[in-house]
């Protein structure tokens, strides 16, 4: 791609960015061509289709997801990654509203143009759940599909306005739902406050 071509290319991901966070990904196409200063058709040349700006926009987030579940696998104890990784995937999600219907589509969909980097990034949480299975500091009768499940649903918290403030509580007790007493004793001694000395 040539050196404007890649400027341009940048410019409307970073506006539709941040259209899609204000206005969640239902955001109308020729907003963000209007935003970007340009017409509707140098859009859909870059991104044909709105699931081809998602996929653009979402892929750089979905490799570092998959990128820190490896480095996770190799520096943190297995229940501490699982929590860490699911942490970030809820961050990630949350931050373009709307997206989780996207991506739970896109799993079942092999022609969509997030199905690739969804089932990867899915993947590699699997793999942590696996680790920490493996361990005994995960209930074992879940796998990536209720993981990926369970994330999304702790992601969509986040795009309702009534539970907002709820959304990390959520999260403390679905992640103590995930693991075992050994892992849920360990962050509950995390939890508690230190006694004074």
């Amino acid at each position: 791609m040539r050196a404007d071509a890649r400027k341009n290319h940048d410019h409307l991901l970073a506006v539709a960015g941040a259209v899609i966070t204000e206005q969640g990904v239902d955001a109308s196409l020729r907003d963000i061509a209007r935003r970007a200063d340009v017409g509707l058709a140098t859009l859909l040349r870059h991104f044909p289709t709105r699931e081809a700006l998602l996929d653009a926009l979402l892929r750089t987030s979905f490799d570092e997801l998959t990128t820190k579940a490896a480095e996770l696998e190799t520096s943190s104890s297995p229940e501490d990654a699982l929590v860490s990784w699911l942490r970030d995937f809820v961050a990630c999600a949350r931050d373009y509203r709307g997206v989780v219907t996207s991506m739970m589509t896109a799993i079942e969909d092999t022609q969509s143009a997030l199905h690739a980097s969804c089932v990867t990034m899915r993947a590699s949480g699997t793999r942590l759940l696996a680790r920490a299975q493996a361990e005994g500091t995960a209930r074992s009768d879940i796998d990536g599909t209720d993981l990926f499940a369970l994330a999304g649903s702790l992601a969509w918290l986040g795009d309702q306005p009534s539970l907002a403030p709820r959304a990390d509580h959520l999260f403390d007790v679905v992640t103590s739902a995930i693991l075992t007493s050994a892992g849920n004793s360990n962050a509950e001694a995390e939890r508690r406050p230190r006694a004074r000395g």
